[in-house]
């Protein structure tokens, strides 16, 4: 198994499939504009890069560790699923 490279930021607790957005638990930063990796199982689900974040409904440029967020995601993605930021 290939170790893939990253700091591990948080994970998904929810996904909405009809509007495409994932709320992460953040145990770290995140900005808009940072690409990150979502894995399940210690399997490569997908990257992204970092569109728009919300925090309580407003848009914001930057979230911190401790932070519950919603992030538009390019694909679905489960429960559980970590994350990463791609260095």
């Amino acid at each position: 198994m290939i170790k893939l490279s990253g700091k591990k930021i948080g994970r998904v607790t929810h996904y909405y499939s009809k509007i495409g957005v994932a709320v992460l638990e953040l145990t770290g930063d995140l900005t808009v504009g940072e690409r990150i990796r979502f894995e399940r199982g210690g399997e490569e689900l997908f990257e992204q890069e970092v569109s728009s974040i919300q925090i309580e409904h407003k848009e914001v440029k930057k979230a911190k560790k401790g932070d519950d967020i919603g992030l538009k995601t390019e694909k679905e993605v489960k429960e559980g699923a970590e994350v990463f930021k791609v260095s």
